[in-house]
Parts: C-alpha cells; structure tokens; sequence
C-alpha cells in the first residue's frame, strides 16, 4: 500500500457516493501541460485540482495515462501497470491521486481489456513465437480464407474504418477492433483474465476509486467468429458477433468480487454502446458493475418526446436492476454536446462529421441550446458525467489542418470523418497566458482557436451568466436540494417541452420554438437570462415551488 492509498469515508449500503454522484472526465493530454511540452500530464492535473474541488463535482475519471506508443492516444496500452513518461511518473500519480483525495475527489482511471498496443511484451512475444504457440494464444489469431489463406478469416470491420484484420509475416491474420496497433485479447484464455486482475489490484492498492472500463461490451466474441450481418448493422443494429456478446458478464462477476475486498465503495463503470437500455441494465446488475454510461441518452436528439422517452426508459431499466440511471452528454469520443446538439441538418444515426459534411451548428443557437441541455441533465436523479472543458462552453474545433490531426479515424477514413481531434484541443485556463494558461510554453499537441481566449477559464470565473458560473451554480443547487438522489415526477407543459419535480425543484425545458410559462416560485437556475415569466426556446429553468 502507498500512502495514497488512503479512502475517502465509506457510505451505508444503498447511499454509495457514485449513486449521485458527478464525475468529471479528465483527458490527460488536453488538461493541463506543467511540463510544457504541450501535452497535459500528472502535474498538470494535480495543479488544477483546486478547480475541479471549486467547481463542485465529486469524482474525476482519467482517460489513459498507461505506457503506450500512443497510437491512439494511450488507449493503446503498452504496461499497464505503469505510467507513460509522457504523463509523468508513478510517484507523480500518487501525488495526485492523495491531493484528490485531500480534496474530497474520488479518482477513477480507464482500463483498456479489450486489447493493447502491438508493442506489449505479450504481442511482440506471440509474433515471435508463432502459430500455435502458448504466446500466439493470448490474441486472436487465426488462418486466412482463400487460396492462400489471402483473405481476411471474416468479414469484420474496424470500428476505426477499414478490416479488422491485419496479416503478419507468417501468413496468419491477427484481429483488431480498432486501429492495427492495437491487437484484441483473446478472453477465453485465463491468462488474460488472471492478468487483469492483478492489474485490478496493482492499481487499488495504490488507492484509486475505481475504473472507467473501456470496450466493455467487447471483450467477448462469438464462437467460431462468424461473419456479420451486414444488412442488420447497416438498418442500425447494435447486435454484432463481436459487441455485446452474454458470455461477456462473466468477466466483471469476477471484477467485482475483486474490488469488493476492498474498503471505500470502489466502482466499475462500463463503456457499453449497446441497446436497448435493458441490455445495457445487464452491465449493472448487483454483481456485477456498478455503473454504465448512458448512451442512449447522449445520443437522443434535441426533441422533447424522445428526451422524455428515454428519461423515463433509462429510470427503468437501470432501477429494475437497483443501479442508479447515469447521464452523459459529452466525452472523449463524441463530438461535444454544445455543437452536436445543433447541428443542421443533423448527421445520420451514429455518424461522424468531416469536410464534405452538410451540417453546421450557428454559435449563438449552440451555446444556448447546450447549456438548456446541461441544466437539464444536472436536474435527473442519479449520476451525471461532465466532460473537462464543457464547463467552459467549449464548441467542437472543426479547424484542425490535415497534417495536425491525430485521431486514427481520420487516417484510416481518408480524411472522410475528422474523427475525435476536434473534442481533445487542449482546453483554455487563461485568457492571455501562452496557449491560453495550458502550457507555460506555449506549446499544444493540438491547435486551438482564437476563440479560446473569450472561454477561458478565468474569463469566466466570477462573471454573472458565464458558463462556468451555470455550471457551478447548477452543481451546488444540485447538492444543495438532494437532486441526485430524488426521484421525478413528470408534469405536462406541452408536447414540444419537458417538464418535470425533483423534490421541491421544478424543471422546464423549452425544447420547441413557442414560449412556456414559468411556473410561479423562487427562480434558482436559468440557462438563459429569462423574459419576463416566459421561457423561450432553447431554455431551462429551475424554480423552487414547494
């Protein structure tokens, strides 16, 4: 045990912390930079941590900060049971995860099972020992179809566009999700699963809270790997041979016997892009994980039928199971909620946006509609997710040339989806600091635009109707009036708004274009300043009535 080891306070049984909690994503290379090399690292996150505290969430999750060539940026993972240079060290860890926690901030770290990068010693081990060996095992390996064996052994796509499958000077073919770098484990052999788990324990014993679970729904695939339906994926479908596969809940039963040998509420929260949300309770049943991102409310577009649907469809599922709904709007992965919610004409169901794309989002109605869709969220019961910079009102950065971006996606796609850069730019601490406070040397891994200047962080602070000021306030009523543990009753004020209690709070959302009355009451929270007692479109409102 280190001494950041040391747990926050223990909660009684069915009043665990992350029940209500909001945790704020950290993506470590965009966050702060105390190196000045212009990517974030450990210092940098320790540093700004007074922020976050400031702020009022009661968690942070840090996306990768394992060793790892950084091909796909860390979540191609080398050692996990070590911190890449590029972040700092594993003493650098522990600092922060002990200033975290003398904070009262619980610390949550991804963990990567569905593969790794191709430079882990296991990987380079399976190339050099060839087919059939123990080592080639460890992965999924198989020969090719044709003559030859020329063809790949199935019909899989890479989620990051093009096979996935790669051949290796042998002739077999190995298999991966996701880029080339990053070759998929193969779970039915014990010896992965027994190394996870003492990667579970290396980094618990260090102290951390929990772990975000990347590709959760993936690390189980279909016996004998049979081709894909194309026809069922293109109508939409997430059923797949190799997403969201029932063998799949046997791997975190064991997870969860682990972390629950421990003291301080530890959490697994999975990454499952699967529906319909009754799939996705499974991931939450009592013994398994404790928390699953909603997606299918991340994804919900702005319109009022289907926001409530899915508000009312999430409560289900996930009470049914006796875990907390949870809420998202934006991450590391997804275009940031401000622009997406936005954008005209919207994209197709799933769809990236790139140079050719037809829709835009005007600023002025993507700021607004953002923060109407944030006071919202912050209102439901349960568990909330804020990713790092939306506090700030951070649009999507579209402006990125070729030649700077990083993201695989746009590699592998040529250059047809801008993929993930334009929610990863280092975000805006200070307005007239060299890269806006980020790094002292003026230094980033990705451009950031001229805009940042007017969102940075203390641009912001102190300023009535900022951004950054809903958020804090939002937060604080949220603890305040005992949000996150209420329960909803709906109430109607028409077909093109949401409304609805929590407690003593009342919430209107204007999802339409007519103004709605506001109910007559103490006004906490505006998203917007309000007219008179009318909300107009693209507004939310938090009225005190009992």
């Amino acid at each position: 045990m280190t001494e950041a080891s040391t747990q926050l306070p223990q909660s009684a049984p069915g009043h665990e912390w992350w029940r209500s909690a909001v945790i704020y994503q950290i993506y470590p290379r965009s966050f702060a930079d105390a190196s000045g090399d212009g990517i974030g690292d450990l210092a940098g996150i320790t540093a700004r941590l007074p922020h976050l505290a400031e702020l009022g969430v009661d968690a942070i999750w840090l996306s990768p900060f394992y060793r790892s060539p950084q091909k796909d940026a860390g979540y191609d993972v080398s050692d996990y049971m070590d911190v890449d240079p590029l972040f700092g060290t594993l003493d650098d860890f522990d600092r922060m995860l002990a200033e975290a926690h003398e904070r009262g901030l619980r610390v949550i770290v991804d963990l990567v099972p569905n593969h790794s990068s191709d430079q882990h010693e296991w990987f380079q081990a399976a190339l050099a020992a060839g087919p059939g060996s123990p080592e080639r095992a460890r992965y999924i390996f198989r020969e090719g179809k044709g003559p030859g064996g020329d063809e790949p052994p199935n019909n899989w796509q890479s989620v990051f566009g093009g096979p996935a499958w790669t051949r290796v000077a042998d002739g077999e073919w190995y298999l991966h999700l996701f880029d080339s770098s990053q070759p998929d484990f193969d779970w039915n052999n014990p010896e992965v699963g027994d190394m996870f788990v003492e990667v579970l324990r290396f980094w618990l014993d260090r102290g951390v809270d929990g772990f975000r679970v990347d590709v959760a729904h993936g690390n189980a695939k279909a016996e004998g790997l049979p081709d894909i339906d194309e026809e069922l994926i293109a109508a939409g479908s997430m059923d797949s041979p190799f997403f969201g596969q029932e063998h799949v809940h046997e791997i975190y039963r064991r997870w969860r016997t682990v972390l629950d040998e421990y003291e301080g509420d530890r959490v697994l929260c999975a990454e499952a892009w699967v529906s319909p949300l009754e799939k996705m309770a499974r991931f939450v049943r009592p013994d398994e994980m404790h928390q699953a991102f909603n997606f299918v409310y991340l994804e919900t577009p702005w319109d009022a039928a289907q926001l409530r649907s899915v508000i009312d469809e999430s409560i289900r599922a996930f009470g049914e199971v006796g875990a907390p709904p949870t809420w998202v709007l934006s991450n590391h992965d997804t275009i940031r909620h401000r622009t997406r919610l936005a954008l005209v004409p919207p994209p197709p169901h799933g769809a990236g946006i790139g140079p050719t794309s037809k829709s835009k989002a005007d600023p002025t109605v993507s700021l607004r509609r953002g923060r109407a869709a944030t006071a919202l969220m912050l209102a439901l019961p349960g568990s909330a997710y804020v990713y790092q910079g939306e506090e700030l009102g951070l649009p999507e950065v579209t402006a990125i040339a070729p030649e700077q971006r990083e993201d695989p996606t746009f590699h592998r796609t040529k250059g047809e989806l801008w993929g993930r850069d334009g929610c990863r730019v280092p975000i805006p601490w200070e307005s007239e600091s060299p890269a806006y406070g980020f790094s002292a040397t003026g230094e980033t891994w990705l451009p950031q635009p001229p805009e940042w200047a007017t969102l940075a962080r203390d641009a912001q602070a102190g300023v009535e109707g900022s951004t950054l000021e809903l958020y804090r306030r939002a937060l604080a009523l949220r603890e305040a009036h005992g949000l996150g543990t209420g329960e909803l009753e709906w109430i109607d004020v028409g077909p093109t708004a949401i409304g609805f209690r929590n407690g003593g709070i009342t919430v209107i959302a204007n999802i339409g274009h007519d103004a709605v009355d506001v109910p007559r009451g103490e006004i906490l929270l505006s998203s917007s300043p309000l007219d008179a007692a009318s909300l107009a479109a693209d507004e939310t409102v938090w009225v005190r009535t009992a």
